[in-house]
């Protein structure tokens, strides 16, 4: 690779991920191409502009898989195809490794004279789980002698159809019947409630109370019952109120959990909840009783506790790069969205790297975010633009959340809302880099908001996997004369940075440079 002419830098370099933005012929649900976007429209006409591959193999993933913000976040950062927790996690399922886990094993026979709760997004999503990993812990348990098991099914309707919980649940009773085990659902719970990361604590206590005390304001006979009980009150997968099944006790001392969502970020809240003693301070707790815990990967060093598998460490991401050569950093996005400029771009690395300042702007406290779908968008963009002017920083990273939070909620309207929201700072951010002779990237993460409704035209709430915009604007008359070149992927982001701002690209970064000159 040509080793960069570090005299023709341009500083300032920003990446603006539209998170959720992806690129996909005009339609009835595009709200993407609905939308009013001259700053975005205005920048694909007169900028290179590319195209990018952000789901799949070229991400990780399984070919066909939608892409998500965690997977997109660490390709990009880490300049290199980054292989996922969910390819992983199946690969050791498929050669026998998984079953013979210790950390698994040990959770299991810890269940002994107790219960075994396996808890976790049940859906064949992969953004956060796989409904193949909870049945092989089902497997896992029967072959370790496990006689009482209990699963707490937190139902999607995000990552898959807003209906498709009734067939997910089906499918984990007949392997529940069948396993030889006194074995049944304990709970359904919609992931609005047991899977927030916005510090929503009263969400987080109703699914705590069912989980743990069996204290929930529905019961049912039966998982599929639960769901189709919360059809009938009108509730989708997402938001189906907390359920009791008829025969659940709720948890006691000396059972053993298994929280097996792969990714962390959504697992964390009930986990604290779980784990933490008087230093918790949430919510009021309706017991704490003394259990093992064990997760499928590490949700966070501080808890201390058994986790299954770990990815390989990635050495040299972008943003340590960056802090090597001795330049200036800073990295910003609302609460939706603050871990993956943080955590999940800096290739799961939580503390900053010298030289590296982040900011945290707050995500409105709104039960949905159709109902605001401009988010924070506005104050976000007013303080990334005061950090500009200052010239502090050599490369500055930010994402706009709306098109992806407002996306999943599958409302078209808020939808359209959201993109121009958007638009909005795109232009104030690209009117200030431009004029500090600077150059900025517009991409996305992956796709969502260009596909609102389904085939049939029912809402679509989940990720896509279409393409995603690459866009390079900048006035610098070295760019004079430069295009992106086709074929490329998130893993090609971070090169492109490093040849903008004149620093070498390490071996570990594979992804290849998107300038063309």
């Amino acid at each position: 690779m040509p080793v960069p002419d570090a005299t023709s830098a341009i500083r300032p370099v920003m990446l603006v991920i539209l998170d959720g933005f992806g690129v996909a012929p005009d339609g009835p649900g595009n709200a993407v191409a609905k939308a009013h976007t001259p700053v975005f429209d205005a920048a694909k006409a007169r900028y290179p502009y590319t195209e990018l591959t952000a789901s799949g193999t070229a991400v990780g993933l399984p070919a066909g898989q939608m892409g998500n913000s965690e997977v997109g976040h660490l390709n990009i950062g880490a300049g290199r195809v980054v292989r996922q927790s969910l390819t992983h996690v199946q690969a050791l399922i498929d050669d026998g490794q998984f079953f013979e886990n210790p950390a698994l094993v040990a959770a299991a026979d810890a269940a002994r004279g107790g219960a075994l709760h396996l808890l976790g997004l049940v859906s064949d999503g992969g953004v956060h789980s796989d409904i193949a990993h909870l049945l092989a812990l089902v497997d896992l348990a029967h072959r370790r002698g496990v006689s009482r098991l209990r699963v707490h099914a937190f139902t999607d309707g995000r990552d898959s159809a807003p209906d498709g919980g009734i067939g997910y649940l089906d499918a984990v009773e007949r392997a529940l019947e069948t396993s030889g085990m006194d074995a049944g659902i304990g709970t359904v719970i919609g992931r609005y409630w047991a899977m927030d990361r916005d510090k929503r604590w009263e969400r987080t206590k109703r699914a705590f109370d069912a989980v743990v005390c069996a204290e929930a304001p529905y019961a049912a006979t039966t998982g599929v019952e639960a769901v189709a009980h919360a059809y009938e009150r009108g509730e989708t997968d997402e938001f189906i109120e907390p359920t009791r099944i008829a025969y659940y006790g709720g948890v006691k001392p000396g059972d053993s959990l298994i929280f097996f969502n792969f990714r962390a970020d959504r697992a964390r809240q009930l986990s604290a909840a779980l784990l933490q003693g008087p230093e918790f301070t949430g919510f009021e707790r309706c017991a704490t009783p003394a259990v093992s815990f064990t997760s499928l990967m590490e949700y966070d060093q501080a808890y201390g506790t058994p986790y299954a598998f770990s990815l390989p460490t990635l050495d040299d991401c972008l943003a340590e790069v960056i802090s090597g050569a001795g330049l200036r950093q800073y990295h910003t996005a609302e609460t939706e969205k603050y871990a993956h400029v943080t955590y999940f771009f800096n290739a799961q690395r939580e503390e900053p790297f010298p030289g590296e300042d982040r900011l945290l702007t707050p995500s409105p406290k709104v039960p949905t975010y159709d109902l605001q779908p401009e988010m924070s968008a506005a104050e976000l963009t007013a303080a990334t633009a005061a950090r500009l002017a200052t010239g502090a920083d050599d490369f500055l990273l930010i994402n706009y959340a709306n098109p992806d939070m407002v996306g999943h909620t599958g409302v078209m309207s808020a939808a359209v809302a959201a993109c121009e929201a958007v638009d909005k700072g795109l232009g104030v951010l690209l009117d200030v880099v431009r004029a500090r002779g600077g150059a900025a990237i517009v991409i996305a993460d992956h796709g969502n908001a260009e596909q609102m409704l389904t085939p049939a035209g029912e809402p679509h709430t989940a990720h896509t996997t279409n393409p995603v915009p690459c866009i390079l604007v900048s006035d610098d008359a070295s760019l004079s004369g430069v295009s992106l070149r086709s074929g490329g992927a998130l893993c090609d982001v971070a090169p492109t940075v490093l040849e903008l701002l004149g620093v070498a690209q390490p071996a570990a970064m594979t992804g290849s440079s998107l300038l063309v000159r």
